[in-house]
């Protein structure tokens, strides 16, 4: 009976690959209290955004496509996740936040992605 052992160093596919490249964005991006981290993740149907301040460990700020006045608009992913940027803008406003250091999640910076950044953008938030 064989084991299955892999002599790769290293996976393939999309999910380890994008593994990969969050873990290279997060040696460099690191939130902190005058500055916190804008984390974006992504999942085939929803988007979720939180505001942290890595120094103390805590979520400052968060908004995601799952909240129920997102959900009932009948409007696109795209829409959706420019709504849930705007919103997380909002609301790290309200909590004293200025400027915020943009953390991809390892996703390409387009779509879904860039449409949280301009509404955080349109929102006041400094990028």
């Amino acid at each position: 009976m064989t084991m299955g052992l892999s002599t790769q160093k290293t996976q393939k596919g999309t999910a380890p690959a994008r593994k990969r490249r969050h873990t290279r964005v997060r040696k460099k991006v690191v939130g902190t209290a005058v500055r916190p981290r804008l984390v974006v993740t992504r999942s085939t149907r929803h988007v979720f955004v939180q505001v942290i301040d890595d120094a103390a460990g805590h979520t400052l700020a968060s908004a995601s496509t799952m909240e129920a006045d997102l959900r009932a608009s009948g409007d696109d992913k795209s829409a959706k996740a420019k709504a849930v940027g705007v919103l997380v803008g909002e609301r790290a406003k309200a909590a004293g936040i200025e400027a915020v250091v943009f953390d991809r999640g390892g996703n390409r910076y387009a779509g879904r992605v860039a449409a949280i950044a301009d509404g955080a953008r349109e929102a006041g938030l400094s990028l």
